[in-house]
Order: structure tokens, then sequence, then C-alpha cells
């Protein structure tokens, strides 16, 4: 073996420990488990082009490597980032040659969502004749990122994030394999760095595994043995890997669990989801803009002081930046979780608006109207008008005619009776 040639030895743990066959497979139960359609599907040799949709380190590779594996075909993988049509165009003029001589091909996109329509649309017909079977990999929603014609082609199965049990199971097999892990190491971690690694990487086995790689790099040899510690597992990883997304569906669940832990009264609740976000690196301001509207929203009339907490949140995010503006967004956050709520704002705006779509635009009544000439003077605008404050006890009408009467505002028990 050439020096520029080191084999597998020099690939990441994760690599070296990535399962060839379903029955090593870890995890994902709901889709290859016994008697599951996918399970089924691969071991007929009937597998349908799909969409693995799932965070990182759920498996999406290496379950399209056993597919391919499983059913005899040529495996071609593209990574969406980098290949384009002129890509797509070879693997299919291959894939035509082994069809030719009955061989089959399974092509893989990796991050597929990151496909614009027009080479989505590329790989139509051939998934359609059945010259590949795709397999397209994405962390993204494929109802909004994968285009409506693909995905009528495609079944989309849903990946997991891989348990704590299940991580441990992975780590644990890599730490006994002799062949493709960390057995002839002889590598021990105690029970503290194990939690620490298992509870680091989120459920995500390849994190796991490379964090462990790294960890060993550094790791202290006693007797024959090599010996990881918390400490070393900490350093190795830096922080938890996240599956925060600023533009995924991280981002919207999310904020949409923040807002109705605040809406529900949860201060325990909301604080945590805020820091969630901050956590993932969420933009301040847009958290701070949807305390705003939750401040009127949510909380209205039942305490107005909420949305002055808001907007000073606010500024004075917007002022001081970050790290420290989590200090006035949990203050926000808090007030808002706590204080009486009221939904009354938003009901009667929507109850008014009604009427402004549904029914006729009356003119505004005469006495309503401003008259700043002569001319208006006579036509009447103004005329009949009470000046309120001069006399509270004159009766006046504010509506058009044909809405006289109408109630728009119904306060609830929380809101301000006036």
């Amino acid at each position: 073996m050439s020096l520029f040639d080191p084999g597998r030895s020099a690939e990441p743990l994760a690599a070296r420990m990535r399962p060839e066959r379903l029955d090593e497979f870890v995890g994902q139960e709901q889709i290859v488990g016994k008697d599951r359609p996918l399970r089924r599907a691969i071991e007929r040799d009937a597998v349908p082009s799909m969409i693995l949709w799932g965070p990182p380190g759920t498996g999406k590779t290496t379950l399209a490597e056993i597919v391919a594996r499983s059913t005899q075909s040529e495996f071609a993988h593209l990574s969406a980032v980098s290949a384009g049509v002129a890509d797509l165009r070879r693997v299919v003029a291959e894939a035509k040659a082994r069809r030719r001589v009955g061989r089959k091909t399974v092509l893989f996109i990796d991050e597929i969502h990151r496909f614009n329509k027009a080479q989505q649309d590329a790989i139509l017909p051939f998934v359609e004749d059945g010259t590949i079977t795709l397999i397209g990999a994405t962390t993204e929603n494929p109802s909004f990122e994968v285009n409506s014609a693909l995905l009528s082609r495609a079944r989309v199965f849903v990946l997991a994030s891989l348990t704590d049990d299940e991580v441990n199971e992975i780590v644990e097999r890599a730490l006994r394999d002799r062949e493709r892990g960390l057995g002839e190491k002889n590598v021990r971690l105690d029970d503290d760095a194990r939690r620490a690694l298992v509870g680091l990487a989120n459920g995500d086995a390849r994190a796991a595994l490379n964090t462990l790689d790294l960890a060993l790099s550094v790791a202290i040899e006693e007797n024959g043995s090599h010996v990881i510690s918390r400490a070393q597992i900490l350093d190795a990883m830096q922080r938890r890997t996240s599956t925060y997304d600023k533009g995924g569906d991280a981002h919207y669940d999310t904020i949409s669990a923040f807002i109705k832990s605040i809406r529900g009264s949860d201060p325990n609740a909301a604080i945590y989801w805020l820091a969630r976000m901050i956590d993932g690196g969420e933009d301040p301001l847009f958290i701070a803009r949807r305390l705003v509207i939750l401040a009127s929203e949510d909380v209205g009339l039942a305490d107005s002081h909420g949305l002055s907490v808001a907007v000073a949140a606010q500024q004075a995010v917007h002022f001081v930046g970050m790290p420290e503006g989590f200090y006035p967004l949990s203050h926000a956050t808090l007030y808002l979780a706590t204080a009486p709520k009221s939904n009354s704002v938003g009901r009667t705006y929507a109850a008014a608006m009604q009427d402004v779509q549904e029914t006729r635009n009356e003119p505004v009544p005469l006495h309503l109207r401003n008259a700043p000439t002569g001319r208006m003077r006579e036509l009447g605008y103004g005329r009949d008008y009470h000046y309120t404050h001069d006399d509270y006890t004159v009766e006046q009408t504010f509506l058009p005619e044909n809405l006289s009467g109408r109630t728009y505002f119904q306060p609830t028990k929380s809101g301000r009776p006036d």
C-alpha cells in the first residue's frame, strides 16, 4: 500500500463504522423495522424512488448505500451543493448503459433541497422510466423544498433523531469492533464521559463517533488501555450538536412552541424555547418582533403594559445587541407569559374587517366629516356633530347607517371593560 493510499484506516471513525447491511442499521424502526414497508421493499428488490427527510446523523446516506448494496445496484452519489445538470446527464448516461446489460442504478442526491426547479425537473423523466432509482436526502421539509412533480414520483420517509440508547449502542459497537472500530486500541470511557458523549451528540451518530475519534487522539494510555475522560469529550465536542437551522423547519417549529408557551402562560417552557433559539443563533430582533405582536395579540387589553414591555425589549436588544440582549428578551418573555391573557384586540379587528369586506362601504356620515370650507358646511358636513367633551350625555352614532348598532368589541373576562 503506498504512502498516498493509506486505506480505510485513514477514514474518520464514523465512515469506517457505517453499517453495510440492514441488520447492522441502528434506529429508524418506524421505516426499516420488521415488516415495515421500506424493509419489505428492500428485501423484495422492489425499492421505489424516495426522499429521506431527517436531521443530520440519522442514517440517510447509510440507508441509501444499504439499498444499493441489497439490490445489487450501482451506487451513484451526487451532492446538490456542487453538482449541476451536466453531472446529472453523465450519471443518467452511465445508468442507461448499465440498464442495457441488465444492471440497475441508485442515484443518491445529498441535500436535494438545494437543487433548483430546473435541476429537479431534469431528473423526472429518468425516475419515471426507471433508468434510475432516486434516493434524495434532505434536512428540510420536502413539501416546501422539493417540487410537486418529483414528490409525486417518490415516497417520502421521515427519519427521526436517534435516541440516547441508540447512540450509545453505536458508540459501544465502535469501541468493540476490532476490524473497523477501536477494539484493537482497548479504549475505555468512564460513565461520565459516556453520558457527556451521548448527550452532547443530540441524536447525531456521526457527531458522537467523530467526537470519540478526536478525543482518542489526546487520551491517556494506562496499562495498554486508552482512557477517555469527560473533560476530553467536552474538549473534542466543544458544544452540543445543534439541529437548529434559522432558515429551516426548526426555525418555524421553535418559534411556534415559544409563542404557544407564552400564550399558555407557561414561563418555564417559554424561557426554554427562547434559550433554544438564542443558542441556535436566531436573529434576536426576529424574536423581539414576535414578542411585540404577541403582546397585542394574546395579552392585549388584559394588560396593556405588555406592549410597552415588548417594545422596550425590542429597542433594548437593538441598542445593546447580543449576547447581553438575552436579558430584555427574557424580561419580556417572562412578563408576557405570566400576564393575564385577552385576544379581544385581534377578534375585534377581525370582526370589523369582515364587515368592511362583506358589506357595502357606505359614505362617512355627514355629521362625522370635517368642514374646512364654507361650501362643505353648506353641504351639511359636520352638521349636528356634538363635541363629546362639552356634553357626554348626547347620544350620537358613529357607524354608517347600514351597520348601525353593530358590536365588534366583546371583552373577555381578562380584558378591560372600556
